[in-house]
């Protein structure tokens, strides 16, 4: 979804003929696969930001054409809303100081790039959901001018025949909302983790980030309140799920339409060819772009990937050599509230992943794949408060167990020895996973946070970003943000 697109509009024939080749191409990387052609080598991380433009009110801001323009930097895109930029951080290999490595190419990265949004008169701010955003800013003026983004807000209209989208998100308010465009989307951020894994395991790995995604997610939090309603801990999750939401209507393969923001529907048996096939049998193709380029460059079915969201779905890629490699992406976690803490989510997390192979959880899955989704959306709802299904020491699945304890007790002690088998300095593990033990210990994430200051100022939106800012720029970690 990142590269422009040469139409917005598409016939049947466009339709079909795409189908004939995602069809061919699903066939040919299967072929592929059981032949070896696939790299089987190392492990690699990489990282996503999406980031707000914001003004000086803390009100969206829609000039990153402008930003990108003055910027010049292949590290910075453009994303569906003029006020939104990704920022990424290019995979490294996973072992030693990787963290800190991302820190500080990052944290330069997002600097440079303030640099250049204030004199905008703006800046960059990561966070989960806006708390300052209006109905006004979500409408097709604020859409980046882009053949892909004007293309995928045809589409998914289209084949909804026409129907409004529908938000209705239930929390501590109830938000209900209905557009005729895709732009509520761009109301959620997050900070996507790419771990690169030997093909031959590449599966494992996935099916272990599905576990770990609720745990991850409950310390994460960071969207509580959008358009005015305090919703749920990490709202983000049913906004993006609804705001391009295809559910209920036949596709054009005959089949009910399934949803294109999901948590997936089961964990990967053998390959992660089996998620990819499921993209070519189970959904019609969103935008059906033609490409020249040879099959084996997997261009159809990474498009098609493109448009469909799993929090946990599988990539294509290539090395520097040309060799094509599998690897997973983590979707779940909000951006913010500091980079520091992204980053401590992301230690939590691969360590949590590489504990989960180690201890052979992924084989006759120790966590079904419904009590994996339920955690997920509880851990959403609820944060830090949530309970979880989650197996004991004996194996058995105990039901209701408090999240906060369970990370505690059990699953930070996990990533540790996990990042320790993935080759990650001791010193390393303990200062990130320090980060979030001291968040869980005083129950401060950036939702809490964020609840926390209206609770005592009350619904100033403006005073609670100001702070916000202050304190992101400060590079301090949530858990030391006072109220």
């Amino acid at each position: 979804m990142g590269e422009e697109i040469a139409k917005t509009s598409f016939t049947p024939e466009d339709h079909a003929e795409f189908e004939r080749r995602l069809a061919h191409e699903t066939k040919l990387l299967g072929e592929s696969l059981k032949a070896g052609r696939f790299s089987n080598e190392g492990f690699s991380l990489g990282f996503e930001v999406e980031t707000w433009m914001l003004d000086h009110n803390y009100f969206p801001l829609p000039v990153n054409a402008e930003l990108l323009k003055a910027f010049d930097n292949e590290d910075a895109i453009p994303e569906l809303s003029k006020f939104n930029v990704e920022l990424t951080c290019p995979p490294r290999v996973l072992e030693g100081t990787v963290f800190s490595d991302a820190r500080a190419a990052f944290e330069t990265l997002l600097g440079d790039a303030n640099e250049v949004a204030r004199g905008l008169g703006g800046q960059l701010v990561m966070i989960g959901t806006l708390p300052t955003i209006r109905e006004g800013d979500l409408t097709l003026d604020n859409l980046t001018p882009s053949k892909r983004f004007y293309a995928l807000n045809t589409e998914v209209l289209r084949q909804r025949g026409g129907r409004p989208l529908r938000i209705d998100i239930e929390g501590e308010e109830r938000l209900v909302s209905e557009h005729y465009d895709v732009m509520m989307e761009a109301g959620t951020t997050s900070f996507q983790v790419h771990l690169k894994t030997p093909v031959s395991v590449a599966h494992r790995y996935f099916n272990a980030s599905v576990m770990a995604s609720a745990p991850v997610l409950a310390a994460a939090v960071n969207a509580p309140f959008l358009l005015g309603k305090s919703l749920w801990d990490e709202t983000r999750i049913p906004l993006f799920e609804q705001s391009v939401d295809l559910h209920g209507r036949p596709s054009e393969k005959g089949a009910p339409g399934s949803p294109r923001v999901t948590f997936g529907s089961g964990y990967a048996k053998e390959s992660l060819f089996e998620l990819l096939a499921e993209n070519s049998d189970s959904y019609p193709g969103l935008l059906p772009i033609l490409f020249d380029d040879p099959p084996d460059h997997y261009r159809h079915i990474s498009l098609q990937n493109g448009t469909l969201w799993r929090w946990n779905r599988p990539l294509v890629g290539a090395d520097d050599t040309g060799r094509p490699h599998l690897r997973h992406e983590t979707r779940g976690i909000p951006a913010g509230p500091s980079f520091l803490d992204s980053l401590a989510n992301a230690a939590f997390h691969t360590g949590l992943v590489f504990h989960l192979v180690a201890e052979d959880w992924d084989k006759e899955p120790k966590i079904p794949f419904a009590d994996a989704k339920a955690n997920f959306y509880a851990a959403a709802r609820h944060g830090l408060n949530a309970r979880f299904t989650w197996p004991g020491s004996d194996g058995r699945s105990r039901a209701g167990i408090a999240v906060l304890e369970l990370i505690l007790e059990e699953l930070l002690p996990a990533a540790r020895e996990g990042l320790r088998l993935a080759g990650v300095a001791p010193s390393e593990a303990t200062f990130f996973l320090s980060i979030i033990e001291s968040r869980v210990r005083t129950g401060q994430t950036g939702a809490s946070w964020q609840r926390a200051f209206v609770a005592r100022h009350g619904k100033d939106f403006l005073r609670l970003m100001s702070a916000y800012c202050e304190n992101q720029r400060a590079r301090l970690p949530v858990h030391e943000w006072a109220i």
